[in-house]
C-alpha cells in the first residue's frame, strides 16, 4: 500500500511543481506589455539558437569524421526542443493554462493527464528527430551506394516518415487509453467510401509509387509517353510532369503513364539516328555506300562505336534508298536535331564531290500515235469530223423519234 501510496503522489508532485512554476512565470508578467515584451525576447532567443545551431553544425562536421548523423541529431534536438520550449513558454505567459482549465472538465487536469501529455509531446519530437535522422541515413546510404536517385532518396524519406509517424500515433493512443482497434474499423468503411469516390485518383496515387520505385525513368530523360514526348521535369505521387520541345508543360496522370508504352530515349546515354537519301539508278551503290560512312566518320557529333554504317532500304521510285544510320552519346533533342542538320550538309557535300546524284521525282510522259480517225464495231474507220456528226445527227434523230413517240 506503501509503494501504492507513494506511485500515487509522485503525479501529484508534479502537478504541484508544474503549477509552482506556471504561477511564478505568470507573475513575473502581470501585465500585457511584460508579456509582449517577453514575447518579442523569447522570438529573439529562439532565432539566435536555430541561427547558432545551422552556423555550428556545419564547422562541427568540417572538424569531425564520420559524426555527421550524431551532429545532426544533436541539432535536430536542440532545435524541435527550443520550438516546443518556446510554445509552452507563450502558452503559460499569456494565460493560455488557465483558459485550458477553464475549458477542459476540471477531473481531467490530473497528474495522469499532464504525465500523458508530457510523454506526448515528448513522442512527437521523437518521431520529428526520427525522421530527420532517417533522412539523413537514406541520403547517405544512396549517396554511397549510388543505389537511390536524389528523387527516390526523398521519397524513401517521406514514406519511412508516415510510418515513423503512424508508430507516434498508435503509441499516443496507448497512452491515452484509446483503442486503436475502433479507429481502423472507422478508417476502413472511410476508405471504402473514399475509394469509391476517388477511385482514378487512388490509382494514379498507387502507380505512382510503382513507377517511382520501378524507376522507368528519371529526371531529365529524354521519354516518349503516348503521344508525348519531351524531357522529364517533375515526378510526383500524382502525375508526370514533361517538358515538350515546345517549351510546353504536360502533366500525365501516373496510371495513364503505368497503362502506356513508355520510350526512354536516354536512358543508356546513346542514341542510334537514322537519316534516309535516295541515288539515282546509275549510281555504284556501294560506292555510295562508302562514301556516306565516310562522311559520317569524319563528324564530332557521331560516335565512333559503334560504327555509323549505311544500309539499303528499297527501290523507290526515282531512286534507290539508303539509310544512315548512327549514334550520338548523352542525348538530347537539341542535339539530335544538330547531328542530323551536320551529318546532312556533310554527305550532301561528300555527294556532290563524289558526283553521286540525288534524283528528285521525276515522271515520264507519252503519248499513242494519233490516226485520223477511231475504229468503229463493224471495223470501218470514221474520220473524227464525220463521226462527230454521224453522233450529232444520231442523236438529232433520236431527239425527232422521242418527239414522234410523244
Amino acid at each position: 500500500m506503501t509503494q501504492t501510496d507513494g506511485g500515487a503522489s509522485t503525479p501529484g508532485a508534479v502537478v504541484e511543481a508544474l503549477s509552482a512554476l506556471v504561477d511564478a512565470i505568470q507573475a513575473a508578467f502581470p501585465t500585457a506589455e511584460t508579456r509582449v515584451v517577453a514575447s518579442l525576447v523569447g522570438v529573439i532567443v529562439l532565432a539566435a539558437v536555430v541561427v547558432a545551431a545551422r552556423e555550428i553544425g556545419p564547422r562541427l562536421k568540417a572538424r569531425t569524421e564520420d559524426r555527421d548523423l550524431l551532429i545532426e541529431s544533436v541539432r535536430a534536438v536542440v532545435v524541435t526542443s527550443s520550438v516546443v520550449a518556446f510554445g509552452l513558454f507563450l502558452v503559460v505567459v499569456w494565460r493560455g493554462v488557465g483558459l485550458a482549465v477553464g475549458v477542459l472538465p476540471t477531473d481531467t487536469i490530473t497528474g495522469r493527464a499532464v504525465v500523458r501529455t508530457v510523454l506526448t509531446v515528448g513522442l512527437l519530437v521523437l518521431a520529428t528527430v526520427t525522421t530527420r535522422l532517417t533522412k539523413r541515413g537514406i541520403r547517405d546510404f544512396g549517396r554511397r551506394n549510388g543505389a537511390l536517385s536524389d528523387h527516390q532518396t526523398e521519397i524513401t524519406h517521406h514514406v519511412v516518415q508516415v510510418g515513423v509517424y503512424a508508430v507516434a500515433l498508435l503509441v499516443v493512443f496507448t497512452v491515452w487509453g484509446v483503442n486503436p482497434g475502433n479507429l481502423l474499423v472507422g478508417a476502413g468503411f472511410a476508405g471504402i467510401v473514399l475509394g469509391l469516390a476517388a477511385r482514378q485518383t487512388l490509382g494514379a496515387v498507387l502507380a505512382g509509387f510503382v513507377v517511382l520505385f520501378s524507376r522507368p525513368f528519371e529526371l531529365g530523360d529524354w521519354v516518349v509517353i503516348g503521344d508525348q514526348e519531351g524531357v522529364v521535369s517533375d515526378i510526383t505521387i500524382v502525375n508526370t510532369r514533361i517538358r515538350t520541345f515546345d517549351e510546353e508543360y504536360v502533366m500525365i496522370p501516373n496510371d495513364v503513364v503505368t497503362d502506356t508504352e513508355v520510350v526512354n530515349r536516354s536512358r543508356k546515354g546513346r542514341l542510334r539516328l537514322n537519316l534516309d537519301v535516295g541515288v539515282d539508278y546509275d549510281t555504284d551503290v556501294d560506292r555510295a555506300a562508302e562514301v556516306a560512312e565516310e562522311a559520317m566518320r569524319g563528324h564530332d557529333l557521331v560516335m565512333s562505336a559503334p560504327n555509323p554504317h549505311v544500309v539499303l532500304t528499297g527501290f523507290d521510285d526515282s531512286s534507290i534508298g539508303l539509310r544512315l544510320r548512327f549514334y550520338i552519346d548523352n542525348p538530347s533533342a537539341r542535339k539530335m536535331w544538330k547531328a542530323r542538320t551536320r551529318v546532312t550538309l556533310a554527305v550532301k557535300r561528300a555527294f556532290d564531290e563524289a558526283g553521286i546524284k540525288i534524283p528528285y521525282p521525276q515522271r515520264e510522259l507519252s503519248g499513242r500515235a494519233e490516226t485520223d480517225g477511231f475504229r468503229v464495231a463493224g471495223g470501218e474507220e470514221l474520220p473524227t469530223a464525220q463521226g462527230s456528226a454521224a453522233n450529232t445527227q444520231t442523236d438529232g434523230g433520236g431527239a425527232d423519234r422521242g418527239d414522234d413517240d410523244a
